[in-house]
């Protein structure tokens, strides 16, 4: 149709639109209906069938199914159930998590659906707001929704409701009257109304310009289909998994050579394959990934954070940027009367009384507020001094007006901005000290009124004549609690940033009074935005930390930029604007009170619309990251000890010393009883001091991996010497029985010891004891099945019962276990503290 309508006098958008101000007739609509199609959102769907096959497309998962094919070519049916139900439940929890997510598109749909008044052949209809063509005349009041873009034909007092687009709560005035330049913001449009706001007051006609997938609403709606940001846990295990994948790969090529030049059976060599495949993958690793977020979120829901997306527990720990929306998070989200300047005090606070529409707390933000401001007198004079006549808000003067009698005359009460004052002021002597003291409040964020009263000479506002009584400024304070949380976030090394689509002195100077502002640092608006590109942008975002008449594609902007330079995201936002970046965000939060458009979308829910409980959620994440670090050492090491001594066995020409499906109890039930206590280990020190983890470091640093080798690799060797004196000593059922109990045995003992990452486990006992005490009833559990294993079912396993003189040989293997994993604390405890020595 047309890019600007907004520019052109009205007698040419209808032109343009090949329309009247009488609408269309009903044949042209429907032959526009045909031409435009509904006045719907659009959204490609992808087939369920598509998204359950998604779910396996994972390095280790495609290890696992060539595990389980090789097994069931070997007729070992045991050992392919287990593996091939373990692959099904996985994709299942996935599949069922991704259906979940793929609402928000529906939500919006909602939120746009609804019956609207229109003229058409001239009369006025109503009809489901799907069926809107451009061209149609809308007629709009007090509450409707607005279902198209429309250049406005007529205004009287109309307030619009733009938060979905703006994020800001106060209504805007608007003007049909205006033509306006091509470049105007959506916010600055004064003379349309825009797709998904709402009439708040007053009354109008439009003409719609924009339907369907054309309107800004859909341009914040396409965005919505952009995936989501892999968590950084998965990109950690996917970055591990590719590396893993290639040793294993390598593993096999030299175990299969190896098997080739002996010459051995293909059944043989399958069966070493199998149990090498087995050996390689952490099998437990994804269920007890999924357990520890999900004790995590359990432990978030009761402190109001509501998860939606299971990694979104882990992300929190690894957020390095917090961008905040100002309203209803950092604020409590309702002005509140500030500050006043009184020419006329007592005339002041019958002014507010009186030239104001809120009843019963409900209204106009602005007239609530003042009606608190007034307090107990507020009912009262407004019941003693009855209102003749009315003035709605005028958005060319910038001000409303209320006649009242008051003390047996009648009186005019005006309320508008200082400016629209300077035609009608009677006492234009005090204009120059208003405006010093309007400008020192609009300094310090104060939205500024000013009051005038008069006597009531006529309707005519051009022939008022009154006297400004004084000044009001309003603010959205912050709410308590909030600077705290800031300071908490700074300290954990988290960049918080305030953006919104309020304007910048307020912005700023709310940031201020919480901390997320201080000197030298940078506010950038909407407009410096725009003038960026991004190279600029990105250099300038390093040292801003408010961004004020930020539109929603700006706000997008911002959040793809700080990923791109490797930061982990998460965002608040509660409005349909906030859904695109929501969605591409690291960690989208919706607010509680936020629309369903939001809350589809987000991954996180905040109950409590307030800062300190995200702050106080990352603190919680980061405990939960930590755990998913000391569950992935303790898994991982198992499995390359078990890599280390299968494929070292092999290469010297030794028996197996463990078979495959020994390998499986180890890793899905004895590491499995362990591993599913992890989620309640307490936090270990002060996990906000220190800043987050990038997130390819966060589960596999050097030190992570250098700390699996080394157990990994001590223990590994340790049990090829012992089995290797073992079947000297007794026949191979028996040395297998051995092995295959310490290995199951040592895995209790380092298990004990992961409880704590950095600390000696004799460093503070008490400490070490209370800070996980179910990994010791985990540890009995897993004593009475291994117990089981050997004495009840041992063929089951391939084993022999042991007899007591065999168990030396295990004990001697855990204690290895427990005292090689305290030395190595206890030698990088020492190191540290030198360094921080050196460093002093």
């Amino acid at each position: 149709m047309f890019i600007y309508p907004h520019s052109l006098r009205l007698e040419e958008v209808l032109v343009a639109v090949k329309s009247s101000q009488d609408g269309l007739s009903a044949d042209e609509a429907d032959l526009r209906l045909k031409q435009y199609g509904r006045n719907t959102l659009q959204e490609k769907r992808v087939s369920k069938f598509i998204l359950f096959l998604r779910q396996f497309n994972s390095l280790l998962v495609y290890i696992l199914f060539v595990a389980s094919a090789l097994s069931l070519w070997l007729g070992d049916l045991k050992d392919f159930f287990v593996i091939f139900g373990l692959i099904v439940f996985n994709g299942v929890l996935g599949f069922w998590q991704e259906v979940k997510a793929e609402a928000s598109i529906e939500a919006l749909k909602k939120m746009t659906e609804h019956k609207v008044k229109v003229l058409r052949d001239g009369k006025l209809q109503e009809l489901p707001s799907s069926e809107l063509v451009p061209g149609d005349v809308i007629v709009l009041g007090d509450g409707d929704m607005v279902s198209a873009d429309a250049r406005l034909i007529e205004s009287a007092g109309l307030l619009v409701d733009e938060s979905s687009i703006t994020g800001e709560s106060l209504p805007v005035a608007k003007d049909n009257t205006a033509v306006l330049k091509e470049e105007t913001k959506p916010y600055e449009l004064v003379n349309m109304v825009l797709t998904g706001t709402a009439v708040v007051k007053g009354s109008g006609k439009a003409v719609a310009v924009k339907t369907g997938s054309q309107t800004y609403f859909a341009s914040i709606a396409n965005k919505v289909k952009e995936k989501s940001p892999p968590t950084p846990v998965t990109k950690a295990i996917y970055s591990f998994s590719r590396k893993y994948v290639f040793l294993v790969i390598g593993l096999l090529l030299v175990v299969g050579g190896i098997d080739i030049a002996k010459r051995a059976k293909p059944a043989e060599t399958v069966y070493v394959l199998i149990a090498q495949l087995v050996s390689a993958v952490p099998e437990g690793l994804p269920l007890v990934i999924t357990l520890v977020m999900v004790i995590g979120a359990i432990a978030l829901s009761r402190k109001k954070t509501l998860t939606r997306h299971l990694p979104a527990v882990e992300t929190l720990g690894s957020a390095t940027v917090i961008a905040s929306d100002k309203t209803g998070t950092i604020t409590e989200g309702k002005l509140t009367a500030q500050e006043s300047f009184a020419l006329d005090e007592k005339m002041l606070r019958i002014a507010a009384c009186l030239s104001n529409d809120s009843e019963n707390g409900l209204g106009d933000p602005v007239d609530v507020s003042l009606a608190a401001w007034c307090g107990k007198e507020y009912e009262e004079i407004r019941k003693h001094h009855a209102r003749f006549f009315s003035y709605p808000f005028d958005s060319s003067r910038k001000l409303m007006a209320s006649g009242n009698e008051f003390e047996g005359k009648r009186m005019i009460f005006v309320k508008g901005a200082l400016e629209s004052f300077k035609t009608i002021a009677a006492n234009t002597g005090e204009l120059s000290n208003l405006e010093a003291k309007m400008g020192q409040m609009a300094e310090n964020g104060l939205r500024v009124l000013a009051f005038g009263a008069g006597d009531f000479l006529n309707e005519n506002p051009e022939q008022w004549k009154v006297n400004i009584v004084g000044l009001v400024g309003f603010l959205d304070p912050p709410k308590q609690g909030v600077k705290e949380a800031v300071e908490i976030a700074q300290k954990a090394g988290i960049r918080v940033m305030m953006i919104t689509g309020d304007f910048s002195l307020t912005a700023k100077a709310i940031a201020r009074q919480v901390g997320i502002y201080k000197e030298k640092d940078r506010v950038l608006t909407g407009d410096d935005i725009d003038k960026m590109d991004d190279n600029r942008l990105n250099d300038a975002l390093g040292q801003v930390t408010v961004l004020a008449r930020v539109l929603p594609e700006q706000k997008y902007r911002i959040v793809k930029l700080l990923q791109s330079k490797g930061e982990i995201v998460a965002v608040t936002g509660d409005g349909v604007n906030d859904v695109p970046v929501l969605k591409i965000a690291d960690l989208g939060i919706a607010m509680g009170s936020g629309s369903e458009a939001a809350k589809s979308v987000a991954k996180m829910v905040i109950v409590d619309n307030n800062l300190k409980i995200i702050i106080d959620a990352i603190r919680n994440g980061r405990v939960i990251a930590s755990n998913l670090r000391k569950v992935i050492y303790y898994l991982i090491s198992t499995n390359i000890m078990e890599l280390i001594l299968v494929s070292s066995c092999i290469i010297l020409g030794m028996p197996l010393p463990l078979l495959a499906i020994q390998i499986l109890w180890v890793n899905l039930v004895t590491d499995g009883v362990q591993d599913k206590v992890f989620p309640f280990i307490k936090e270990e020190g002060d996990v906000m001091g220190h800043r987050p983890r990038k997130p390819e470091k966060q589960f596999f640093d050097f030190t992570q991996i250098s700390r699996i080798i080394f157990f990994a690799g001590l223990m590994g060797i340790a049990h090829i010497i012992l089995f290797a004196h073992l079947i000297r000593m007794y026949p191979y059922a028996i040395a297998n029985s051995i092995v295959f109990t310490s290995v199951v045995a040592t895995q209790w003992f380092n298990g004990v010891q992961a409880q704590k990452e950095r600390m000696p486990f004799f460093y503070n006992l008490a400490e070490s004891i209370r800070i996980n005490p179910l990994i010791y009833a985990s540890c009995v559990a897993g004593a009475l099945l291994q117990l089981a294993a050997i004495y009840i079912v041992p063929k089951w396993f391939g084993v022999v019962p042991l007899a007591m003189e065999h168990w030396k040989y295990i004990a001697v293997m855990c204690g290895l276990s427990f005292m090689c994993v305290e030395a190595r604390k206890w030698t990088e405890l020492f190191w540290d503290k030198m360094s921080a020595i050196k460093t002093r």
